[in-house]
């Protein structure tokens, strides 16, 4: 850092002037801008719409039911016991348990029918609506007045939850008596009994509850409201409409936009073998080792998750449930779902790094080290801590170490903010590390670009740090939306948009210029949908009508950058089969390319189709925590985020292990597997299951299609066994290949180490036809 930044232009080198148009470049901060704008509009609401907690819920004649203290401290140990990792609070969490929102709603108003003459007295069931519907909010004392019969079903529902958490918690699929202690039972009734007030209760002046409404049950008279009704119908026109003005778009500037290979007569790629690695790159070795063990372990603890849900009981006659219960394993295989395709994509950068500048930083690869240290100990610990909160075996000081709880932030305080200061410190070495080609550009071409996008990261992921075990839950799970879709959907996926355009350039596949168009082409359409559609997660977390709409009417419009790359998946894949065929030496990244075919393939099935299935608030008013949505985040992460890294890592991989060592057999078991396995799960199970389960939602409410009864019925078992043969494909076929290439990466790294690499390091010449331009290179 001490070294002068002017000294690292080369004096015979003019510094580059931008390569596209001014014009691209505020449009794109223009879309990015509004969309920020409108987002932020929509985190203030949810701040201030939020379903209130009240101080005190108390019965007609005083008597106090439970407090708001009370919901704080269940909504505590809901999160400190990994439950969101177990069933749901208002449709959020994992799909094992019950939605404990729609749990107690309906088990409440079958009481209060019960006190008030039962189910066949029309009487009985206008004063359970009128019970469940009336806002007796007091916002001057802050107090809620319940009616006798609500208070009767608090006193019963206690005595269910005692059981369910208490003796029979073994039998759910959780720790044998998971909660015994009657204080924490009744704090935790009274979190799902706020969360089912908030759902049934009207806003005031509104004609729909706080949840719009959510969740269905005819009980209370939760019907969908006119609001899910008109967006789902304007969201399908906006999709529609914007396909028609992309394919329109396409019609007039199509020879501009998308992946155009260079029209190069031939092409001479560099053998794997004769290209020089630097210290940092073969460091990356033993980041892609660990990618490859998350990998295999992710994928063990996905099988198991999944076996609870076929067999509840039992794991092949071992008791698997009195040390690894199903929330316990699937919060790990969310976790570690995270932190392989992260510690890939980081990888893949600081391999790049020096391609790109053309020369190592001094110590660069003792950072690189230090990096992945920093990483190991975060990851193991975090699983680590979150096993021990989980059994109960860490002290309340301790809890930072353990188990925050909220769904894809359920790694403890200390490891999330360990993890952020790393991330920021990843983001300094990529700058380090691209310092010198910086220097040497227009400050919106492709190096910066790669770096505003890197140090994108770790600044989207901090905003998780604002979420608190005693956040409003509305609150909580907007920040958390934003780690959740803004973060992986959008800022990662444009990173990994520059990441890959990038590689294609440093293969001399396509010109500098094109690649850029791609990248602003893709964070326009990325940011029309992407940034406010964030709010589609959130129709019926507490939050206003206005939310609903917005992200409704914004997320259709997800769509469109992802029919943009299906439709350019052909050019996609031709950019390294026909410059294989034209090149004098082979393509050496053949299954790397592969990967990201595969990427485009599942990006428009698992992101687009799925993930517009159940973004349809008429939909997802009936399938929100559903195999459907398990459907969408397998298809769209392993899919997407999964094949992206394989492939990555697979590119770095085919430069670190030396020819006689490299199996292009290997890769091609593991894209094959990875994608049959992946294909299996969906076709075989989890779609089948959720259109199974949506279907009784509709007929028989969400309650009944969320119930373990249900869930585990001998033809839904069936369905989730037939999803065995495709585990064993993924894991044996997909998950090992790869990993053994991991290992081999570290065991023959290859000895042809250089500081410094030439210009186009990965081809050695380019012919063009006459006019076509002259060379052009990666940096």
């Amino acid at each position: 850092m001490a070294q002068n930044i002017t000294t690292l232009l080369p004096p015979s080198e003019p510094k580059r002037g931008p390569l596209v148009s001014r014009v691209w470049v505020q449009v794109t901060a223009l879309v990015l801008l509004c969309g920020l704008a409108i987002l932020g509009f929509l985190g203030y609401r949810a701040y201030t719409a939020d379903p209130p907690i009240a101080a005190q819920v108390q019965t007609s004649q005083g008597q106090v039911v439970y407090t708001g203290a009370d919901v704080i401290a269940g909504q505590k140990l809901f999160l400190r016991k990994g439950l969101m990792e177990y069933g749901s609070i208002f449709g959020h969490g994992a799909y094992l348990g019950p939605d404990f929102t729609a749990d107690y709603l309906h088990r409440a108003a079958l009481i209060a029918t019960r006190e008030y003459g039962g189910s066949t007295s029309s009487t009985a069931r206008d004063k359970v609506v009128a019970d469940f519907k009336t806002n007796r909010y007091n916002a001057k004392s802050d107090t809620v007045t319940y009616s006798d019969a609500q208070a009767r079903a608090f006193r019963e529902l206690v005595a269910h939850y005692t059981e369910y958490f208490g003796p029979q918690s073994a039998a759910n699929g959780l720790l044998p008596e998971a909660i015994t202690d009657p204080v924490e039972v009744k704090q935790l009734t009274a979190y799902f009994a706020w969360s089912a007030w908030a759902g049934s209760t009207l806003r005031p002046d509104k004609n729909y509850s706080y949840t719009n409404n959510w969740p269905p049950d005819r009980l209370v008279g939760n019907t969908m409201t006119a609001d899910v009704v008109v967006w789902s119908v304007l969201s399908l026109i906006v999709l529609l409409a914007g396909i028609g003005v992309l394919f329109a778009a396409f019609g007039r500037w199509g020879e501009r936009m998308g992946w155009r290979g260079r029209q190069a007569d031939t092409i001479s790629f560099r053998r794997p073998d004769d290209v020089a690695v630097t210290p940092t790159q073969r460091a990356c070795a033993y980041f892609f080792l660990v990618v490859g063990l998350l990998f295999l372990v992710q994928t063990l603890v996905g099988a198991a998750s999944e076996h609870y849900r076929a067999d509840l009981t039992s794991f092949f006659g071992f008791n698997l449930g009195q040390w690894l219960p199903y929330n316990l394993v699937r919060t790990w295989h969310v976790q570690l779902s995270i932190f392989w395709t992260a510690t890939s994509f980081l990888a893949t950068a600081l391999f790049l790094a020096p391609i790109i500048s053309g020369r190592e930083p001094r110590r660069q690869s003792w950072l690189a080290y230090g990096l992945l240290g920093a990483l190991v100990v975060v990851v193991f610990g975090s699983l680590i801590g979150e096993g021990l909160d989980i059994h109960g075996w860490l002290s309340p000081a301790l809890h930072a170490f353990g188990m925050q709880g909220w769904e894809y932030l359920d790694l403890g305080r200390v490891w999330q903010v360990l993890l952020t200061l790393a991330l920021f410190f990843w983001a300094f070495m990529l700058f380090r590390g691209l310092r010198r080609a910086m220097v040497a550009q227009s400050r919106i071409n492709l190096p910066w670009l790669f770096f505003y996008t890197g140090l994108a990261i770790p600044a989207f992921y901090a905003v998780g740090l604002l979420t608190s075990s005693e956040s409003s839950y509305t609150v909580a799970d907007f920040w958390r939306f934003m780690v959740v879709h803004l973060w992986v959907e959008d800022f990662l996926e444009i990173f990994t948009t520059v990441l890959v355009a990038y590689l294609f350039v440093m293969l001399g596949v396509i010109r500098r210029r094109v690649a850029m168009t791609i990248i602003y082409l893709d964070i326009i359409l990325y940011s029309i949908g992407g940034v406010v559609g964030t709010m589609h997660h959130l129709y019926f977390s507490g939050t206003a009508a206005e939310t609903m709409a917005l992200g409704a009417f914004f997320s259709a419009a997800e769509v469109l950058p992802l029919t943009f790359l299906t439709v350019e998946a052909w050019s996609f894949l031709q950019l390294g089969s026909r410059q294989e065929e034209s090149s004098a030496t082979p393509f050496p990244h053949r299954w790397a390319v592969m990967f990201l075919v595969a990427v485009g393939f599942w990006n428009f099935l698992g992101a687009g189709i799925f993930g517009f299935l159940v973004n349809l608030p008429v939909v997802s008013y009936y399938e929100i925590g559903t195999a459907l949505t398990a459907n969408h985040a397998h298809a769209a992460m392993m899919g997407v985020y999964g094949m992206l890294a394989i492939g990555l890592a697979l590119f770095c991989l085919r430069y670190l292990i030396p020819e006689e060592h490299w199996s292009d057999r290997l890769a091609k078991i593991s894209f094959w597997s990875t994608n049959i396995g992946l294909a299996w799960m969906c076709f075989a199970t989890l779609l089948p299951l959720g259109i199974v389960q949506l279907y009784k939602s509709v007929g028989d409410g969400y309650f009944a299609a969320r119930q373990l009864k249900f869930i585990t019925n001998p033809s839904n078992s069936l369905i989730e066994w037939m999803r065995l043969p495709g585990d064993v494909v993924f894991i044996v076929g997909g998950a090992l290949p790869f990993l053994w290439l991991c290992w081999l990466a570290v065991r023959y790294r290859s000895r042809n180490q250089a500081m410094e690499e030439p210009e186009d390091v990965l081809f050695t010449e380019i012919g063009e036809p006459a006019g076509a331009g002259g060379a052009d290179n990666g940096r």
